[in-house]
């Protein structure tokens, strides 16, 4: 098995100079702040590929961050067979469970926020697919013991470190890479998959690093890239 070093595919290999980087992240910031962006978790609703999303204090924004809307993006029929059962771990305002319940039989979406609880079961409402897909609260794994699904979702907090409040956990974690990575294989059937959203904006070494000791086949299913940042989804499944 190779090393998570070599394995790595070259999109989270870029180093980009520290004084660029300080200062692209400085204006967009100020960008931000100016058309208010920066409060991206206030009171807001935002279209994504036609659909609506209430967006509530302390939940995760799927569009202006952007990483939600392109995880989203790749859950159509050609990802999502109709007869899949799927897992949306970190579900946030539920924008992943409502794309994939528009194909899927059942989908599950688990967070530990109880505001990003009651903002997902919203916008499964708002979004008509309350009748395959269920909101729990719970940590990881925790909230579906014993169950396994075809297809698992995550899009993870990429930075280390201990969270502030409920809004600061859905970007920090001190272990989250570690016990997904544990419990993944455990949750996903025989011939199922998961796919993992990461971006060069956190430590996704650590990550790759993690499911490569796991034991999990690691490969790349889309990329997209910005001048500050890429993202990449990684698809992976038992070996």
């Amino acid at each position: 098995m190779s090393s998570p070093a070599s394995s790595a595919p070259q999109s989270l290999r870029i180093v980009r100079a520290p004084l660029l980087s300080r200062l692209i992240g400085k204006a967009m910031a100020w960008g931000y702040r100016l058309v208010g962006k920066d409060r991206y978790d206030d009171y807001r609703l935002e279209r994504i590929s036609g659909s609506l999303f209430l967006v509530m204090p302390s939940v995760f924004n799927p569009k202006v961050p952007r990483t939600g809307e392109f995880l989203a993006s790749m859950l159509d029929s050609n990802t999502v067979s109709q007869d899949f059962s799927v897992l949306d771990m970190g579900t946030g305002s539920g924008v992943c469970a409502v794309f994939a319940a528009k194909h899927a039989a059942r989908v599950v979406a688990v967070d530990i926020n109880p505001a990003a609880v009651r903002c997902a079961g919203i916008n499964v409402l708002l979004n008509h697919v309350e009748d395959r897909a269920e909101v729990r609260q719970g940590d990881l794994f925790a909230a579906v013991p014993g169950e396994q699904f075809d297809l698992i979702l995550f899009n993870p907090p990429f930075l280390r470190g201990t969270p502030n409040d409920d809004r600061d956990r859905a970007w920090r974690s001190s272990d989250v890479a570690e016990r997904f990575s544990a419990g993944l294989a455990d949750a996903l059937k025989p011939a199922g998959f998961a796919l993992v959203l990461l971006s060069t904006f956190g430590d996704a070494k650590h990550f790759l690093g993690q499911f490569y000791g796991a034991g999990l086949g690691v490969s790349v299913l889309a990329e997209r890239r910005f001048v500050n940042e890429t993202l990449t989804i990684f698809k992976l499944q038992r070996t």
